[in-house]
């Protein structure tokens, strides 16, 4: 499976990794079945870890912005590798690993430098400061082979519009995985608010 099958991927930060294995369940449950769980925080590769035990559930590592992280991330079984920007060591580090890797890219000069690298499908962060769906309709003409995954100031008001766009593969978000409910270990609100979050994706789909 790959992180942009349903077409949403929940963005997590995680304080505490005995939150992770409830976490993966209420993602599963809410029929949102992928996260990135970001390297903003110590227990990143933990949660990874534990969350990767889940099956039914398809566990990346974002905010990656390191060789030393991919290791990391790579060691703790994830499956996929996510950065805010463009580097060649991490994406060149997660190719060896032989991990699909989503580089952030931004301006023509960045995507170019991707392309060389092979990399066909992109990050597009933070998508609302760099011109959001505007944006992403200009660059779709020199770059028709990039799909990308706009993340930053996505959320249900404004998914449609990115999802309507046919060079987008999928959007990243944090609206359906709270950080405050995550730490509360609130399992029944993230399920609620992915089961949201998979409507309004069938429904910007639908409509699309």
């Amino acid at each position: 499976m790959q992180p942009t099958a349903g077409r949403i991927i929940p963005v997590v930060v995680i304080r505490n990794a005995d939150r992770a294995e409830a976490l993966g369940e209420a993602l599963v449950a809410g029929g949102v079945p992928v996260a990135e769980v970001t390297f903003r925080t110590a227990a990143a590769p933990e949660a990874i870890r534990r969350m990767a035990t889940n099956s039914n559930l398809l566990v990346g590592a974002g905010t990656v912005l390191t060789p030393d992280q991919v290791d990391q991330a790579v060691d703790a079984g994830a499956s996929f590798i996510v950065s805010p920007g463009f580097s060649q060591a991490v994406v060149l580090r997660a190719q060896h690993h032989g991990l699909p890797v989503y580089p952030g890219a931004v301006t023509p000069t960045e995507i170019m430098a991707a392309l060389d690298l092979g990399l066909t499908t992109l990050k597009f962060f933070p998508a609302d400061v760099y011109g959001g769906p505007a944006a992403l309709r200009a660059l779709g003409a020199p770059f028709g082979q990039v799909q990308f995954i706009p993340t930053g100031g996505v959320s249900a008001s404004n998914l449609a519009d990115y999802l309507a766009l046919p060079n987008v593969a999928a959007v990243g978000g944090s609206w359906m995985v709270p950080a405050a409910a995550i730490e509360a270990g609130d399992a029944e609100t993230i399920k609620r608010l992915c089961a949201e979050a998979a409507g309004f994706v069938a429904a910007a789909v639908k409509v699309a």
